[in-house]
């Protein structure tokens, strides 16, 4: 397998920069066995049967973007410089990871202030990122960072426009629980409470997982040969009664349908060990290409995914690599949005 058996052409216009409202009213093409069919995602539960149950990643994305000033003063007088940070994750020692732009400017010890309330220290510089001690913990950070932070929208919406107040609300799903996320488990954001009662009235049961997606989600491969290439690590958890829900549905034959590759992903790497799915916590790095088993997935729903990236492959080893050639080019040709903020594909094997 090369890299450029996931490539497609997309023409730039098809990319979304803005969801369309409401949520549901985004388009949905359903891919079931060798057949296509155009139809909406609130008319999802026409696609799904009484006994199904959908996984949703309950991770709750922060606005991990801030934007501060750095002020110094030496023989030249007192300068500042204004300094881009990206959030990645936190630390064991209470110090956040961060992407610092331009990393260069800034100095360890040194202080960025972001706002009047938030303000951080570098500590340290690793593998061409930041490691930041913030001023405030616990509440009175979340709030000061709610106040201060822009959602992290992905590079290709933020090449076209800057996060506004409506990325607060528009890039966060409606059952958001546990803030972690740097990315939006984005296929998720097609739900509203109407189409979750339909779905509901329907027989469809819903199953609440974790997996805190991060920036690598957005990294390139950059491998010619994809086997060898290293997924980043994100953690997650499927607890308990997650477990036992997910299990019971496969024994009544009812089909598992994870909402987005963040919520197959998790569940999959919870069913590595024993072949069926088990209560789990920890961080994953599994990486999904054509020829893998799935253990617990019989279905997905998700967003059109970028050429040549990791979750192309994902699609790929869950419909076949023809497959989803035939479906992309049905979506390029059908105008579909694509990407984060795109249309949404129900994806059915054989």
């Amino acid at each position: 397998m090369q890299l450029s058996d996931f490539d497609y052409h997309l023409p730039e216009d098809l990319i979304a920069v803005r969801p369309v409202r409401p949520r549901s009213a985004a388009r949905l093409l359903v891919a079931s066995g060798d057949d296509l069919s155009d139809a909406h995602v609130g008319d999802l539960p026409e696609w799904l049967r009484p006994g199904d149950r959908l996984i949703l990643n309950d991770t709750r994305v922060i606005p991990a973007r801030l934007s501060g000033l750095r002020r110094r003063s030496g023989a030249q007088g007192d300068t500042e410089a204004r300094i881009e940070v990206t959030l990645l994750e936190p630390r064991s020692d209470g110090a956040w990871s961060a992407l610092i732009k331009p990393l260069k400017k800034l100095r360890e010890g040194e202080v960025v202030t972001f706002s009047d309330q938030l303000s951080a220290t570098l500590i340290a510089k690793e593998d061409g990122q930041g490691a930041l001690e913030f001023n405030l913990t616990g509440d009175d950070f979340d709030a000061a960072l709610a106040e201060a932070g822009a959602m992290p929208l992905p590079p290709y919406i933020a090449a076209r426009r800057a996060a506004d107040a409506a990325d607060k609300d528009d890039y966060q799903t409606v059952w958001a629980r546990h803030a972690g996320a740097v990315a939006a488990p984005t296929a998720s954001l097609h739900f509203d409470a109407p189409l979750l009662d339909a779905l509901g009235a329907r027989g469809v049961a819903f199953t609440h997982v974790t997996l805190h997606v991060g920036a690598g989600t957005f990294l390139p491969v950059k491998v010619e040969d994809v086997t060898t290439h290293k997924m980043h690590a994100e953690w997650g958890e499927v607890t308990g009664k997650a477990a036992a829900e997910i299990a019971a549905t496969r024994a009544a034959g009812g089909r598992i349908i994870p909402v987005g590759t963040t919520a197959l992903r998790l569940i999959e790497s919870a069913a590595r060990a024993t072949g069926a799915i088990q209560p789990w916590q920890g961080e994953t790095d599994i990486f999904i290409y054509p020829g893998f088993e799935f253990r617990v997935t019989d279905a997905l729903m998700t967003n059109f995914h970028l050429p040549k990236s990791t979750l192309m492959m994902l699609v790929s080893a869950l419909m076949g690599q023809d497959a989803v050639r035939r479906i992309y080019a049905h979506a390029v040709d059908n105008r579909y949005r694509f990407f984060s903020y795109g249309d949404a594909s129900l994806l059915i094997p054989r």
